[in-house]
C-alpha cells in the first residue's frame, strides 16, 4: 500500500511546475513546435473519422429538443405573433441558419480541421484570435447559464422524489442571490456534467443517440397532455389571432427570424469541431434537411404547451420548469424534469463545452488539449462566472450576451466566402499550422478581414446599445439591429469579396491543392522551417 502510495504522490509530483503540465507532442502534426498545436488540433486521422449522417441526425434532434428552443418560440406569441406566424419565423430562420452551417461543416468535414485552425485561412494567423476568443467567452458564460437551467430540472427531480426538498429552509443570504435548494440542485448537476465534459469525440454521439430517444419522447406526452388537458380550449388557441399589423407585423416577424438564427449562430461558426469526424463530407448534408425539422417541431411543443398552460393556470409560464411545478403527478414531473436536464447536458457539452475546449486548446496547445479545456471551462463558467448572479441581477448583461451573434455572423460569414468564393475550396492544410506559413498575411492579419468585421459590426452597435438600455435613443438604426445577423453576415460576405477582388491575396493560393488541402508541390516550398523572420505581405 505504501509502494502505491509513494508512485502517486511521484506522478503528481510533477504537476508542481509548470513544465510538468506540457503535452507530449506528436509527430504527425504539420506545426513547427508544439507551441502551435497538438494532437487534438492536428488534422483528424482516418481511424478517428467515425460521425456518420445517422449521427448527424441524433446530434441535431438532441440540440432541438433543449429549453432555449422552447422558451425562443413561445417569446414569438409575446411579440403579438400568431401560433402560425411564428412557425413560419421558426422554419425560415432554422433553414437560413441550416444552410450556414452546412457550408461551413462541409470545410471541416474536407479539412477534418477544427474552427481555431480553420479561421487562420480568412482572418491571418494571428488576428484568428479574435474569432477564437469571442466564441470562448461566449461559451463559458453560457455554459454557466446552462448548467444553472439544468440545476432548476434537477431541483424538479428532487421535489417529484422526495416532496419534503420544496420545503428545505434557506440557509443562504438574500445577497447570494440563490437558495439552498438550488444551490444543492446546482451542484449536483454541475458534478454530474463533469465527466460528460471529458468524453472522446467517438463517444459522446452515443450521448446524443440516448438525448434523441428520451427527450422527444417527453416532448410528444407533452403536447398530448397540453392537447387533452385544454379539451375544447384548444380550439380557441389555435384560432388566436396576430395582436400586430402592417409595418409593426413586418417587422416582428424579421426580428423572430433573427432571434431564431441567434440561437445558434455560434454552431454556424464552430460547427467544423464536429464535422471533422465525418467519415465523409457527405455525411453531414443531412445537416440541411434535419436542423429546421428538428427545431420547427420542438417549437410546436412549445408554442402548444405554454398557450394551453396560459389557459389551464391564468398566467403564462414560459418556462417548462415552472410548467412542471403545478403538476400533481410526481412521476410525470420526474421524468419530465429528467428529460429536461438531459436535454440542457447534451446542449451544453455540445453547443458549449466541446466549443470552448476547442478555443483554450488552441489558445494554448502546449498546455491544453480537449479534455484539460473542457475541465477550464466547466470551472470558469460554472464558478467563476457565478451564473445565478448573472440570472438574478444582470439583465442588461444577459441581453448583451444574448445579441452577442452580432459578432458571430461576420466570422461565420468570413469562414464560408474564404473557402468557397475567395480561395475556391483550395486551402493548403500544413501551413495553416505555421504562424510564418502563406497564411500569415501581413503581420499576422488579413487587413480585408478585419475591414469586413469593421463595415458589418459598426452599424449594429447603437442597437445592441439600445438592447442594453432602452433609455438610449437610437432612432432608425434600432431597425437594423432587428435582423443583425442577417446584416453582419451579407455585409460582412460582400465586403470581404470585393476587397478579395480588388485587392486579392495571391500568396495564399494553391490551386493544386486536392480536396483534403494536402500535398501541393508548388506551395510546398513557401515555408521555410529555418526561417523565423519571415513576414508574407499579402
Amino acid at each position: 500500500m505504501s509502494a502505491q502510495i509513494s508512485g502517486i504522490r511521484s506522478r503528481l509530483s510533477k504537476y508542481r511546475t509548470v513544465e510538468g503540465w506540457r503535452l507530449q507532442p506528436t509527430k504527425a502534426t504539420f506545426a513547427p513546435s508544439d507551441k502551435w498545436s497538438n494532437k487534438d488540433m492536428d488534422v483528424v486521422p482516418q481511424e478517428e473519422r467515425t460521425w456518420t449522417a445517422f449521427n448527424y441526425v441524433t446530434y441535431w434532434i438532441s440540440d432541438a429538443f433543449n429549453i432555449s428552443t422552447w422558451n425562443c418560440a413561445s417569446g414569438m406569441l409575446a411579440m403579438g405573433l400568431s401560433w402560425r406566424q411564428a412557425l413560419v419565423a421558426i422554419v425560415v430562420g432554422h433553414t437560413i441558419v441550416a444552410v450556414a452551417i452546412t457550408l461551413n461543416g462541409t470545410i471541416g468535414a474536407r479539412l477534418r480541421i477544427p474552427f481555431p485552425v480553420q479561421s487562420r485561412s480568412s482572418f491571418g494567423f494571428y488576428f484568428s484570435y479574435f474569432a477564437i476568443i469571442s466564441r470562448v467567452v461566449l461559451a463559458c458564460f453560457w455554459y454557466g447559464i446552462q448548467t444553472y437551467t439544468g440545476g432548476l430540472a434537477v431541483r424538479g427531480m428532487i421535489k417529484a422524489i422526495w416532496p419534503s426538498f420544496a420545503r428545505l429552509p434557506n440557509h443562504l443570504p438574500e445577497s447570494a442571490d440563490i437558495t439552498t435548494q438550488e444551490m444543492i440542485s446546482y451542484f449536483l448537476y454541475w458534478a454530474a456534467q463533469v465527466p460528460f465534459c471529458l468524453v472522446s469525440m467517438q463517444r459522446i454521439r452515443w450521448l446524443f443517440l440516448i438525448k434523441s430517444i428520451v427527450v422527444p419522447c417527453c416532448a410528444i406526452a407533452m403536447l398530448i397532455w397540453a392537447l387533452v388537458r385544454a379539451g375544447p380550449g384548444a380550439d380557441l388557441i389555435f384560432a388566436r389571432k396576430s395582436t400586430l399589423g402592417g409595418s409593426k407585423q413586418a417587422w416582428a416577424m424579421v426580428a423572430g427570424i433573427n432571434s431564431v438564427i441567434g440561437n445558434y449562430a455560434t454552431l454556424s461558426v464552430n460547427i467544423n469541431d464536429f464535422t471533422r469526424y465525418a467519415k465523409n463530407d457527405r455525411a453531414q448534408y443531412i445537416q440541411l434537411a434535419i436542423i429546421p425539422t428538428a427545431f420547427t417541431f420542438w417549437a410546436f411543443v412549445g408554442i402548444v404547451c405554454t398557450s394551453i398552460g396560459e389557459h389551464l393556470y391564468g398566467r403564462v409560464l414560459w418556462e417548462p420548469s415552472s410548467l412542471i411545478d403545478q403538476w400533481d403527478n410526481r412521476a410525470a414531473a420526474f421524468f419530465a424534469s429528467f428529460s429536461f436536464a438531459l436535454a440542457t447536458l447534451g446542449a451544453n457539452i455540445s453547443a458549449n463545452s466541446i466549443s470552448a475546449a476547442n478555443d483554450f486548446t488552441a489558445m494554448a496547445p502546449r498546455y491544453l488539449n480537449i479534455k484539460r479545456g473542457a475541465l477550464l471551462t466547466a470551472f470558469v463558467g460554472g464558478w467563476c462566472l457565478v451564473p445565478w448572479k448573472i440570472l438574478a441581477s444582470a439583465q442588461n448583461f444577459l441581453s448583451f450576451m444574448a445579441n452577442y451573434t452580432v459578432f458571430l455572423a461576420p466570422i461565420a460569414a468570413l469562414l464560408i466566402a474564404d473557402y468557397w468564393i475567395v480561395h475556391g475550396q483550395k486551402i493548403y492544410v500544413p501551413d495553416l499550422y505555421r504562424p510564418h506559413g502563406i497564411y500569415r498575411y501581413t503581420g499576422g492579419v488579413n487587413f480585408r478581414a478585419l475591414a469586413a468585421l469593421v463595415v458589418s459590426v459598426g452599424p449594429n452597435m447603437p442597437g445592441l446599445i439600445n438592447s442594453i438600455n432602452s433609455k438610449i435613443e437610437v432612432g432608425g438604426a434600432q431597425k437594423i439591429f432587428n435582423f443583425a445577423w442577417l446584416f453582419g453576415f451579407f455585409s460582412a460576405t460582400f465586403v470581404y469579396i470585393v476587397l478579395s477582388w480588388v485587392f486579392p491575396p495571391t500568396a495564399t493560393f494553391a490551386p493544386n491543392v486536392d480536396a483534403t488541402g494536402m500535398e501541393p508541390d508548388s506551395v510546398t516550398a513557401s515555408y521555410d522551417e529555418k526561417s523565423e523572420d519571415i513576414d508574407e505581405k499579402v
